[in-house]
């Protein structure tokens, strides 16, 4: 979970704090179909669950209705994947498959994932108030707090719905009124197996 910086752990099993998985269950309506970058010691309990090394969750259909995603930060050298390609199948799963979609991301505005898959394609984003987001480490709240800020993405159709669970975490952004066009989007470019 690097984002471009140096990591300050070696734990590579970073989970999301306790708070937000209760606030992705509520918007869900109490459990979550799908996790597809699970580990371990993860406290989702989605009811699908994907792991590495085991199971390559970008290789897998996403084809589920409700689905949560706090993929890893950095790039992964053996798999040659990056956030960039976790953030483009949370947007074809929601288009391909009309899935709800919640994703735990750092704030990256600038860069060319969040100008594909989030601009022109989520509905909307909560840029979350936590100044040093402290992730679950090996499933235990022992870390230091994360050296980005983060958000979380939401690629779906209830914005009302969004905004009254996740407005208590952060700024919450309706992002429906965008278009590819108008931020010069080529889909395809996006383009994943699901």
């Amino acid at each position: 979970m690097s984002a471009g910086r140096n990591v300050n752990t070696q734990s590579q099993s970073w989970g999301t704090p306790i708070k937000y998985v209760r606030a992705v269950k509520e918007f869900f309506g109490g459990s979550i179909s799908l996790d597809p970058c699970s580990n371990p010691y993860s406290i989702v309990k989605a009811e699908v669950e994907f792991s590495l090394p085991e199971t390559d969750g970008l290789k897998q259909t996403w084809d589920f209705p409700t689905i949560y995603v706090n993929p890893p930060y950095g790039s992964d050298k053996e798999r040659k994947t990056t956030i960039k390609n976790w953030l483009a199948k949370c947007a074809l799963a929601n288009e391909k498959y009309n899935s709800e979609v919640l994703a735990l991301v750092p704030v990256a505005t600038n860069t060319g994932h969040w100008k594909q898959s989030v601009f022109g394609n989520a509905k909307a984003v909560c840029f979350l108030y936590d100044t040093r987001l402290r992730f679950l480490e090996n499933g235990l709240d022992v870390g230091s707090g994360a050296p980005m800020a983060c958000s979380i993405i939401y690629w779906g159709n209830n914005y009302q719905r969004f905004f009254e669970v996740f407005i208590e975490f952060g700024a919450v952004i309706d992002l429906s009124h965008l278009q590819n066009e108008e931020i010069g989007i080529d889909r395809k470019n996006l383009r994943l197996e699901l």
